[in-house]
């Protein structure tokens, strides 16, 4: 790892659907072998429930926190970053987070990848709250 300066290419919330080749995008380019992207899916099922929707809320500063994610993580790695979640009503199927990094070769990208998904999920106030089948609704992670 080093200390570089950060790469962060995107780093937005958004109401809109996401789009990985736009996240993708961000961080690619012929300097690069390898570009790692993850797209978290919203699931039909937690804990044996059968799940109908999600719904995200995240607070006004949540931007500024993913950011801040991306920096980390591209200071400590060289790499350049890009990171986008979505908030709203989501149904199953639907894109929730688009995560990319670039890298020479994969293992240094998949790794980053990874922190960074990892920091954006305990560190960015963004909250779920999940519909099920039976008609209750849940909070996640709050």
């Amino acid at each position: 790892m080093t200390d570089a300066a950060p790469d962060t290419r995107l780093a937005r919330i958004s109401s809109e659907p996401l789009d990985p080749a736009w996240v993708d995008s961000a961080v690619a380019g012929a300097h690069f072998g390898a570009v790692v992207t993850f797209t978290g899916v919203v699931r039909d099922h937690d804990d044996g429930r059968d799940v109908r929707a999600l719904e995200y809320s995240s607070h006004p500063d949540a931007e500024r926190f993913l950011a801040a994610c991306c920096d980390d993580v591209s200071a400590a790695s060289g790499l350049p970053v890009a990171a986008v979640h979505r908030v709203g009503d989501l149904a199953i199927g639907d894109l929730a987070i688009v995560v990319a990094v670039a890298a020479a070769h994969r293992r240094e990208a998949f790794v980053a990848c990874s922190e960074l998904v990892e920091r954006i999920k305990h560190d960015v106030p963004i909250w779920k709250r999940q519909h099920f089948a039976t008609g209750v609704s849940e909070w996640v992670g709050l």
